[in-house]
């Protein structure tokens, strides 16, 4: 079977046209961006959670073909986006000849990535949780218009910088910077408590734990 790689899927006409046709329909009906930009990022910090922790090299690149592919399902509907996702990517995978022990490690991640009803099943399930709750930011904001902000444009816009730091065998910490001219500290949680409870099941999975600092303030 071919050692399929993230280089082989950014090649992919498929895979991309999946990305973006998703993202443009996120846009349209108001949702932040997840497009390119965020699944880059989150297949990087997925792989660096791994790489960090010092598991195998190939475990980390499972990591960053999961973060590539976990939101292709909103190329169909957002809802249930992680389940259609991982059939889609399931189809993906195995034109591209992956391993079968591979392709259910890499679906049963994208499969379990939501806070709705996710759960972290395997370490790259885990990883991937954990980099996708961390992509909070003001550059995903697509609304132009300040004074028509829902509650979160309104929170990702006051998110002047967010870092997911991982510390070996202590801890895996989420360092935002709010604004709180722009928004209180309690709407993050009002919106983002599911996602953080999340993040830390996936980090005791890793045998690690969860520390959340807003502003300098160990909250989690």
């Amino acid at each position: 079977m071919h050692k399929l790689t993230l280089a082989d899927l950014k090649e992919d006409p498929i895979v991309q046209g999946y990305i973006e046709g998703g993202n443009r329909h996120l846009e349209a009906i108001g949702f932040t961006e997840h497009g390119l930009r965020h699944v880059g990022l989150v297949s990087r910090i997925a792989s660096n959670i791994l790489e960090k922790l010092e598991y195998p090299q190939r475990t980390s690149e499972l990591a960053a073909i999961a973060g590539y592919l976990h939101d292709i399902g909103n190329a169909v509907n957002r809802v249930s986006h992680a389940q259609t996702g991982a059939i889609m990517a399931s189809n993906i995978l195995e034109r591209h000849c992956m391993a079968p022990e591979e392709i259910a490690v890499v679906i049963g991640a994208i499969g379990n990535h939501d806070e709705a009803d996710g759960h972290p099943v395997n370490d790259v399930s885990a990883a991937l949780i954990l980099a996708d709750k961390s992509d909070v930011h003001r550059s995903r904001v697509r609304n132009p218009d300040l004074s028509t902000f829902d509650i979160h444009d309104r929170v990702n816009y006051a998110v002047e910088h967010s870092f997911l730091r991982v510390y070996p065998k202590d801890r895996i910490a989420l360092e935002i910077t709010i604004n709180t001219e722009l928004c209180p500290v309690m709407d993050y949680f009002e919106i983002f408590m599911a996602r953080m409870l999340l993040c830390r099941k996936a980090a005791n999975f890793l045998e690690t734990r969860f520390e959340l600092k807003i502003n300098e303030v160990k909250l989690l």
